[in-house]
Order: structure tokens, then C-alpha cells, then sequence
């Protein structure tokens, strides 16, 4: 539950700090008095949407700190653990945010930074705001489960479905690893048999290996004798030779 809501800065108010008591269910006020800009510091505080208007004139930021008990609520509890904030129930839990006079805003869990999306998901969880036309908490589908829950009396049985959850997520991953493994050796058993039918299809026979080795070394040493040749003829003069002796013939 809210037990103190601090104010500085914010709109016209410079500084308030209130203190919220168990059976609070009224906070009224004649036109004028500030009601409204309490209930917009704590939707700042909850992670509300933030602008440099909010800024009291003359300031350099405004802030708004709620301070709130830990509920018994595993969905909460889930949350800030999941965010990183360890908080048990009947522990304090402190939202702060600040908005620069720039329009600029930093959020804070506990005085640990915090995204603002953090803080709208954990203020969700701790105050429903009701107004003129608008149920915000039962239009939430995010709030959904946590009411069901509630009204079935299901709270015993959430952390061991949350573990049993876990697990299940675990098995799943490590089955899609299996899966993987077991493509990936499908696919290299196939490439093998693939390369096992083109040998059989080259049909090669025993010592042909050698074989081939004695023909490439005939076909290499034929090959340097027709070069050979040909140099020889070049150096000899080729047809020209030829010409030069059958004129020395007929002198």
C-alpha cells in the first residue's frame, strides 16, 4: 500500500510531503486546493508520461517519491526481480522520477536507476487509477492473470507453477537442441553417402592409383620429347634448311 507521497516543485507545489495512513479512502479539497496536481505527481511517480510543464516556474526539475509496503503479490514480486530489484513483501518499495526543466526525466526503483517502462509496469501492479470514463486496470490485459488469480484464491499454487513453468521452458530449449543436433547430423550422414556414390560411380580399381601415376609419367616424358624436338628444329633452321642445302646441291 502508499504510505507517503513527497512532492517537490511540481506544478505549483514546491514541496509537500503526505503521509498516507491505513483506511485512507477520501482525500478531498475545494477548487483550487491541489488535489489534481497530487494525482498527477503520483501518476509521474508510477511512471506516467513526463513534460517540462510539470516543472514549478522557476525551478531547475521537479520530482515525485512514492513510497509503498511490498504486497504479497507474486506477480509484483516476479517483476522486480526480473527488473533486477530484489524487494520481499512488507519491505519498502520507493518510486522516485525527476523531471528536468528541459523536459528531460530519469526514473528510480528503490534509488536504483530504472527504465521508465519499468516503472509504469511495477506502478501498474500497485495503484489502479480510476477516472471519469476510463478503467485503466481492467483494460490492461497485462493485469488480467494477476485478477484471476486473486479472485480464485490461487496465490499458493503461482511460485509452483512459475518453477514448473522454468522448467518446461528448459526442456523445450534443450529438445530444440537435440532437434538441431540431430538435422545437423541428418544433413552430414547424407553429404557422406552423397561422396560414397560418386566414388562408386568412378568405379576405381585396385592399384589404379599407380597405374594412372605410370601413364602420367609416359605422357610427361612424351611430351618433353616433342618440345625437344621442336627446339632442335628451330635451332637447326627449320625450313629454311632445308632450302640452303638444295642450293648448295646444284652449285
Amino acid at each position: 500500500m502508499l504510505t507517503t507521497l513527497s512532492i517537490r516543485d511540481v506544478v505549483l507545489v514546491d514541496a509537500l510531503d503526505l503521509e498516507v495512513e491505513d483506511g485512507l479512502t477520501v482525500l478531498t479539497g475545494e477548487t483550487g486546493a491541489g488535489k489534481s496536481i497530487i494525482l498527477d505527481a503520483l501518476g509521474l511517480a508510477l511512471g506516467a508520461r513526463s513534460d517540462a510543464g510539470l516543472v514549478r516556474n522557476g525551478a531547475k526539475q521537479a520530482s515525485a517519491t512514492a513510497v509503498f509496503t511490498a504486497p504479497d503479490d507474486e506477480a509484483l514480486i516476479a517483476l522486480l526481480s526480473e527488473r533486477g530489484f530484489e524487494v520481499a513483501p512488507g519491505e519498502e518499495l520507493i518510486l522516485r522520477r525527476v523531471v528536468s526543466a528541459d523536459g528531460r526525466s530519469r526514473a528510480y526503483v528503490n534509488d536504483q536507476p530504472a527504465g521508465v517502462t519499468a516503472l509504469r509496469e511495477i506502478g501498474a501492479l500497485l495503484v489502479e487509477v480510476h477516472g471519469q470514463h476510463e478503467t485503466v486496470g481492467l483494460l490492461d490485459w497485462k493485469t488480467h492473470r494477476a485478477l484471476l488469480d486473486n479472485y480464485g484464491g490461487l496465490q499458493p499454487q503461482l511460485a509452483g507453477v512459475a518453477r514448473a513453468a522454468e522448467r518446461l521452458k528448459a526442456a523445450q530449449a534443450h529438445l530444440d537442441d537435440l532437434e538441431a543436433s540431430a538435422a545437423e547430423a541428418a544433413a552430414k550422414a547424407e553429404e557422406i553417402a552423397q561422396n560414397l556414390a560418386d566414388l562408386d560411380a568412378l568405379d576405381p580399381k585396385p592399384d589404379e592409383e599407380t597405374e594412372l601415376a605410370g601413364e602420367r609419367a609416359i605422357l610427361g616424358a612424351a611430351e618433353k620429347a616433342v618440345a625437344d624436338l621442336a627446339d632442335a628444329r628451330n635451332l637447326l633452321g627449320g625450313d629454311k634448311l632445308s632450302q640452303r642445302l638444295a642450293s648448295a646441291l646444284r652449285a
